[in-house]
């Protein structure tokens, strides 16, 4: 690398924390209503790790106590940017995650932030090796770390949230019949819950479990069952759930209901797993084709009479 290069890069650096520097000094930031308040309740005691109140020790929470103001400035204006605060809480919802919005977009902020670190490397390593730097592709590069890291966490988000769905449809059927089965040796639907979440595991026992868990907390166990259909996106659990709602309610036979939910489910996993037989099926037959003209081009070659 040339001296001239590697001064551009420190000066670049050097002017980045400068500008930190003075944009989140205290005459330039805004004073916030928890900073004023802060110097009354400092003697405040620390709440109870019972309450849940204090979050584990992470990555995230180090890189907000360092850089909890810039992080805050750039999930609200990524948040401005892309919007969609609802399709993110729903994706949220479904996945039983208790991280906010706010949370999500922190994250994209760092991860944005590691995708801009990654340009700026892949820079200093590509003016290493020729000994010369392109401005234009350099801040390209970084831009594109910044935007692909970004928007990588909420593509990486929709990947979660379709395999727990996954998942939940996996275990259906199985929990449906354990539940028919309770329901039918004649427990009550509550008690039937009960039962198959505590022999159960998996992502729907755990669902159950906590909208059981809610029940017992105070919450309605119609209503607790409601939320759970609310947050998933899932057709078959929505009707499980009403299902399960009609029969606490009315006392309505739920066990062929049950039954047919969960064959249902199974014919429509067959049906899935045939499509993606046939996908995978087109994508072995482009390999045995390229394999075939490899093997016939040579023998065609050999075949052809030669020009006098």
């Amino acid at each position: 690398m040339s001296t001239g290069v590697l001064g551009m890069l420190l000066g670049l650096v050097a002017a980045s924390g400068l500008l930190l520097a003075v944009s989140y000094a205290p005459p330039f930031r805004a004073v916030r209503l928890v900073d004023r308040l802060a110097p009354y309740v400092s003697d405040a005691p620390a709440p109870s790790r019972l309450l849940g109140t204090v979050t584990d020790p992470g990555l995230l929470s180090a890189a907000r106590r360092v850089f909890g103001p810039a992080l805050a400035d750039g999930a609200r204006r990524i948040d401005q940017l892309l919007g969609g605060r609802i399709a993110v809480r729903r994706r949220l919802d479904a996945l039983s995650a208790d991280a906010t919005v706010e949370d999500f977009r922190v994250e994209q902020v760092v991860w944005g932030a590691l995708g801009l670190l990654g340009g700026a490397v892949l820079t200093v390593l590509g003016a290493a090796a020729t000994g010369s730097v392109n401005v234009l592709s350099a801040v390209l590069l970084c831009v594109a770390g910044l935007v692909g890291g970004v928007l990588g966490r909420d593509w990486w988000l929709t990947q979660q949230v379709q395999r727990r769905e996954e998942l939940l449809l996996a275990e259906f059927p199985v929990v449906a019949d354990l539940l028919a089965l309770a329901v039918t040796a004649g427990e009550s639907p509550t008690a039937a819950i009960a039962r198959v979440t505590r022999l159960s595991g998996g992502e729907l026992a755990r669902e159950l479990g906590s909208a059981l868990g809610r029940a017992r907390a105070g919450v309605p166990l119609v209503e607790a069952l409601q939320q759970l259909a609310d947050r998933t996106s899932l057709d078959a659990l929505a009707r499980f759930v009403d299902g399960l709602i009609v029969a606490i309610e009315r006392g309505t036979p739920l066990a062929e209901v049950l039954r047919a939910q969960a064959a249902d489910v199974r014919e429509a996993g067959k049906r899935r797993l045939l499509e993606a037989g046939g996908r995978k099926e087109i994508a072995m037959m482009v390999a045995v084709v390229n394999r075939y003209l490899c093997w016939c081009v040579p023998q065609i070659r050999d075949l052809r009479p030669a020009v006098p």
